[in-house]
């Protein structure tokens, strides 16, 4: 029996108390006076008063409890080949030695540390050693663009930037200094120092007076004690994109950050001290820094950190490959990372190759997970596939289904029930709640529970104009969905990709959904397009499965009459193309907005974050064929 309605209940009735007993999962140096102060709404202070360190709480206490020798964190390189497991031991002495390298550069506490960096342990060194000494971290992407890491430097005023010389793609090494060089240039705010670690596969050359080598420093370093902070205090700055093209600076603070991520590791992931789990992300978005670096860490588990891809370092089994040999049991990603498996290997044939039955769950975020992907997963796997929705703004999940309260039934779609501090609603344009079943804007409603957000840096006006002016008294996701009626969490998709077909409101994660369904196709992509009939009309974008040979003609009149069958004429899906691959960001969003303005023909400006930008062209030329982007 899952025990999740009992302790959904008690964390809406008696929030104070959950999140008490949950805090004391931490070590503080100075409990908190208070557990949630909301006197200034809609602003929120989480276990205010208190003091701790989050390093501490992820590295040293475990060695003191005994789990020394214990793996902290295993990293495997399937660009180069390597695999290194650092002892918690070990990776305390290392951290507390970098801490020593940036105290040496004057870095104290509150001040800023910019990390650009690849997947290598490095860059988890980097963070945690910030933790330490309650240095504030700010990691930008490995390989972002000059521009866009200017603006990230002039608003987040780095003391030091930490880098490397290069990050490897597979056929390709991407030098990390020519960028980073580009970028300081660029900005208005000028580092006193950068440290830049040398790869073997490439050298960067080093600014005399301003960059060191950070193998040189790290050498010369003594290790540095943990330093208390207040738990309000900033862990990391994280930038997501904003609507105006200017990054927003989403803060985390120490204490409510901690306490989230340790209760979320037991209770949603279902995963024990000393255990092995794994997150296929990178270390600059969300989820890497949630799920690679420090949940798995402040609940004494065994951390995976990997460098490659789900498919082409070398195979489709690249991800079974990690799992049997480091006997993870949970492994967590986004979607696209499986559509890529599938589409390359459909019967799952080289997952039978490995002895994958040390996993126990496979999750999946980061956007919408079709049916036919989990389904998919769950033949191949043999496993729970659990879908789960959360946000770069709230750093831990919103909605799941908390295996370790005892799993509930799967429906297919849904991301299962809001996680317990949570209180999720779905409401109109007014603001007014609708009747269950029916879509609108998801939001949740103040305060926040922990982890999440307490405001942009140094822009509180921008946090309560992004998230909390429109539906007053709620925070707003931005995401479209409804509530079924056994509370089950349906997030169709992003309120700008419900499209406005003659009057009737359609999503296009529902269109997804079918033309997923179909068996040649292995990714897909609905967008709205101007229409002066009817408004809007939808458009489908397919990536077919290897070695579909059938005429795309055929294909397409069969993914027309598919929608009609299961949405019905109401959507007015006639028009489909093939592509060979669709657009996306390097965390494998795909840029259905982009797409949408092409396709009408307005000005649109290159995302930073696109993982290929010679896909855009490909796109379209596709939609020129259909009559489209004439005027792009």
């Amino acid at each position: 029996m899952s025990r999740y309605d009992e302790v959904y209940r008690r964390s809406m009735a008696e929030p104070e108390a959950f999140w008490r007993e949950a805090a004391a999962a931490i070590d503080w140096v100075t409990p908190p006076q208070r557990i949630c102060n909301f006197d200034n709404a809609p602003f929120v202070r989480w276990f205010e008063g208190g003091t701790l360190n989050t390093c501490h709480n992820a590295l040293d206490r475990h060695v003191a409890a005994g789990r020394g020798d214990q793996p902290a964190l295993i990293y495997d390189s399937a660009m180069t080949g390597e695999v290194k497991t650092f002892s918690y031991a070990e990776l305390t002495d290392l951290v507390a030695r970098f801490a020593g390298v940036l105290a040496g550069l004057g870095v104290t506490r509150g001040d800023r540390v910019l990390v650009y960096m690849p997947m290598i342990p490095e860059a988890a060194i980097a963070m945690l050693a910030c933790a330490r000494i309650g240095a504030v971290h700010s990691v930008v992407f490995g390989g972002f663009a000059p521009r866009e890491l200017a603006t990230r430097i002039d608003d987040s005023t780095p003391k030091v930037i930490l880098s490397a010389s290069c990050g490897l793609e597979p056929g390709r090494t991407i030098e990390y200094k020519p960028l980073l060089d580009q970028g300081i240039e660029m900005a208005r705010h000028k580092p006193s120092a950068c440290v830049v670690l040398q790869r073997p596969q490439a050298t960067a050359a080093l600014m005399p007076g301003r960059d060191q080598d950070w193998a040189t420093l790290a050498a010369q370093a003594a290790p540095v004690p943990c330093v208390p902070v207040a738990a309000t205090d900033p862990l990391y700055i994280l930038y997501t994109s904003g609507t105006t093209g200017v990054p927003k600076g989403v803060v985390r603070d120490n204490g409510g950050h901690a306490v989230a991520l340790a209760w979320s590791m037991a209770n949603i992931y279902g995963v024990q001290p000393g255990e092995v789990c794994w997150t296929a992300s990178d270390v600059g978005w969300v989820v890497g820094h949630s799920y690679i670096v420090y949940a798995p860490l402040l609940a004494g588990c065994t951390t995976i950190l990997y460098e490659g891809k789900p498919v082409g370092t070398p195979d489709a089994g690249a991800f079974w490959r990690v799992v049997a040999q480091h006997r993870s049991v949970t492994l967590f990603c986004a979607p696209t990372a499986f559509r890529a498996i599938k589409r390359d290997d459909p019967d799952g044939a080289l997952a039978r190759q490995y002895d994958l039955s040390s996993l126990r769950t496979l999750f999946l975020a980061g956007e919408r997970a079709d049916p036919d992907t989990i389904q998919w997963a769950e033949r191949v796997l043999g496993v729970p596939v659990i879908d789960h929705w959360w946000q770069t703004e709230t750093g831990w999940p919103m909605a799941a289904n908390c295996v370790g309260l005892g799993q509930l039934p799967v429906k297919y779609g849904s991301p299962t029930k809001a996680v317990p501090g949570y209180d999720i609603r779905v409401v109109d344009a007014a603001g007014h709640e609708v009747p269950r079943g029916e879509i609108g804007a998801i939001v949740v409603k103040l305060p926040l529970p922990p982890c999440n957000l307490p405001t942009l840096w140094q822009n509180d006006a921008g946090f309560v104009r992004s998230y909390l002016e429109e539906y007053p008294g709620y925070y707003k996701t931005a995401d479209a969905g409804f509530i079924d009626e056994d509370g089950y969490i349906y997030v169709m998709s992003r309120t700008d990709d419900i499209i406005n077909v003659a009057g009737h409101r359609l999503s296009t994660g529902g269109m997804e959904e079918v033309l997923a369904s179909h068996r040649d196709v292995a990714e897909c992509a609905v967008i709205g397009v101007a229409d002066a009939l009817k408004g809007q009309v939808p458009v489908g974008f397919v990536c077919l499965k290897a070695g579909v040979a059938r005429p795309e003609a055929e294909i397409v009149a069969e993914l027309v009459a598919l929608v009609r069958d299961r949405i019905g004429p109401v959507a007015a899906f006639k028009s489909a193309t093939v592509v060979k691959r669709l657009p996306k960001t390097r965390s494998g969003k795909i840029l259905r907005g982009t797409m949408s303005k092409i396709a009408d023909g307005q000005a649109w400006k290159m995302p930073a974050t696109i993982d290929d930008p010679v896909i855009l062209d490909e796109i379209t030329a596709n939609l020129k064929a259909l009559g489209y982007a004439g005027k792009a």
